[in-house]
């Protein structure tokens, strides 16, 4: 893993650091971001070493800001991969799969597909300086199944709503208030406090935490097949002009000019 160039990847005492580190780009991530990143996971996943995972982003600004909207203005795609596929559904699935604990140390901002992955994780820890929320409509895109579904499972309908409808930015304490993380910590204790929740978990029977978090796991799984299908719409949409108009007045910085699809 030393030819990484996106992801940092160490263990330390059986917890896992999986570390986004682009933070010129508010750990945004490209194709090959997510490729390293489902690489880190399934090495945990295999490692005898680790029993716990954190998945964080570097610097202090930004745990994950979603897609790299300026490679997908420059490219109109996000970049090469090693399949030739953007793998962010098989993150996903990694996430969830993984037989061990995953916490999300939310440092900075968690916006768009970069909230998503917190929501995903196992457990949330946030510094007091974080910031939550969706993008998607604002930019010509949107996150079905997991990430509105299950969204919806973990805060509830009309607080989902809100979140993808008004793309309303929450705090680290609204977003404690709304059960939309676990915790909320002093950002210089953010790194220790994952520490600490990650050495009582690995005091545990890992075969007893696999279980559980299966089961956990079993009643939103549908949300898989819906989020495959949102997927192919979404390749789709992209290349329409209305999600054109919102990743070009992104780039632009102004206000995106959606009326004229209205009518739709």
């Amino acid at each position: 893993m030393d030819d990484f160039t996106d992801v940092t990847y160490e263990v330390e005492d059986g917890l896992a650091w999986i570390t986004i580190n682009r933070p010129e780009r508010y750990n945004a991530f490209r194709a090959r971001t997510v490729d390293e990143l489902v690489l880190s996971f399934k090495r945990a996943w295999a490692s005898d070493e680790v029993g716990t995972i954190c998945l964080t982003g570097a610097g202090d600004k930004a745990f994950c800001s979603g897609g790299d909207q300026k490679q997908r203005m420059e490219t109109g795609d996000y970049g090469p991969s090693v399949s030739g596929l953007f793998e962010v559904e098989s993150l996903h699935r990694v996430i969830r799969d993984v037989p061990k604990p995953v916490i999300a140390a939310v440092n900075g901002i968690a916006i768009g597909g970069g909230h998503v992955l917190h929501v995903l994780a196992d457990l949330t820890i946030a510094a007091d300086t974080a910031t939550f929320g969706q993008n998607g409509p604002r930019v010509g895109s949107f996150d079905a199944g997991l990430g509105s579904g299950y969204l919806a499972r973990v805060v509830g309908e009309k607080r989902a709503r809100e979140i993808w409808f008004m793309l309303r930015r929450l705090t680290a304490e609204e977003a404690l208030d709304w059960g939309l993380v676990n915790k909320v910590v002093p950002a210089a204790s953010l790194k220790d406090e994952v520490r600490e929740w990650a050495k009582t978990m690995n005091s545990y029977s890992p075969t007893a935490l696999k279980v559980l978090k299966q089961s956990f796991n079993t009643d939103t799984e549908h949300f898989i097949s819906v989020g495959n299908m949102a997927y192919t719409t979404l390749k789709m949409f992209g290349e329409t002009e209305e999600s054109k108009e919102g990743i070009t007045a992104f780039n632009e910085k102004r206000q995106p000019d959606f009326s004229a699809y209205r009518g739709n």
